[in-house]
């Protein structure tokens, strides 16, 4: 075997130390990638703060899909006021639908309205532009009688245990000027406030999820509820309500959580309002 000779010293070719193409590569990919997630930390700021207006890339709902949306919504409507609007709270799937079977004056759910509920409650809400989690997997839960109790003077039911004690301390502590807004919502009580507010956003699916978790992502589902001062009516779901003194106590006491700050990352309003429970 040959070995090759060893070229003299002063015939060795210096390579200048220079960056590679996978290092530079690497240094443009972190660019892009602050650089996406600047743009990602925009858009979301932007959907917080202008959560009831219609947004680029905004999912909206079809003319026929409008029709069939407007039925479905009517006739959950018509199973609340059979219900009573307490009663309706924890009224599970299931029996939502019995009660359109049931009652000549609701009507049973048509075919396709059930497809539309299926879509409601199956569809990733990340399409929309809500990044909150899928809280309740189940679309068929139910509320355990057992499990809860009902507010006297509001119509909302809490779970027992830390929801109860909870809500009861605050009230001790502030006093007659905090109440109950909103308790409990079973997976038939989301549906009816969100194709409410999907109506009323003109049909804007995005829109209507700023404001209102989809069906299966609600925390009130599992124990989270909403508070307001007594006398303000709708004013305790806006943001006024953080210069309210009802707030104001709460936050001083230094242990409340807020499920939708100012500055969330869900794609949510800001609601100070929803007391954090779970």
């Amino acid at each position: 075997m040959v070995e090759a000779e060893t070229p003299p010293l002063e015939e060795t070719v210096s390579i200048p130390n220079v960056p590679t193409d996978s290092h530079v590569s690497e240094t443009e990919i972190r660019g892009s990638d602050i650089i996406a997630e600047a743009e990602e930390e925009a858009k979301m700021r932007e959907r917080v703060l202008h959560f009831n207006e219609d947004l680029d890339g905004d999912v909206w709902l079809d003319e026929n899909q409008r029709k069939i949306f407007d039925s479905l919504h009517a006739r959950i409507g018509r199973v609340q006021k059979t219900v009573g609007y307490g009663n309706f709270n924890i009224l599970s799937f299931d029996e939502m639908l019995k009660i359109g079977e049931r009652y000549v004056s609701v009507e049973s759910f048509t075919k396709v309205e059930k497809n539309m509920l299926d879509e409601l409650f199956f569809r990733n809400a990340q399409d929309l532009g809500f990044f909150g989690e899928k809280v309740t997997a189940n679309q068929t839960a139910s509320v355990k009688s057992d499990k809860v109790v009902k507010v006297p003077g509001s119509g909302h039911y809490l779970y027992k245990g830390d929801s109860e004690k909870l809500f009861n301390k605050l009230c001790t502590i502030v006093g007659d000027d905090l109440i109950l807004t909103s308790g409990i919502r079973s997976v038939a009580k989301q549906y009816h406030l969100y194709t409410s507010k999907v109506v009323n956003a003109n049909y804007n699916l995005s829109r209507a999820s700023r404001s209102l978790a989809p069906p299966g992502y609600s925390y009130h589902a599992i124990g989270d509820f909403d508070v307001g001062q007594r006398n303000w009516g709708l004013k305790n779901f806006t943001s006024d309500f953080a210069d309210s003194d009802v707030f104001r106590e709460l936050i001083s006491l230094g242990y409340i959580r807020i499920r939708y700050t100012i500055d969330n990352h869900f794609g949510v309003r800001f609601e100070p309002w929803h007391i954090r429970v779970v």
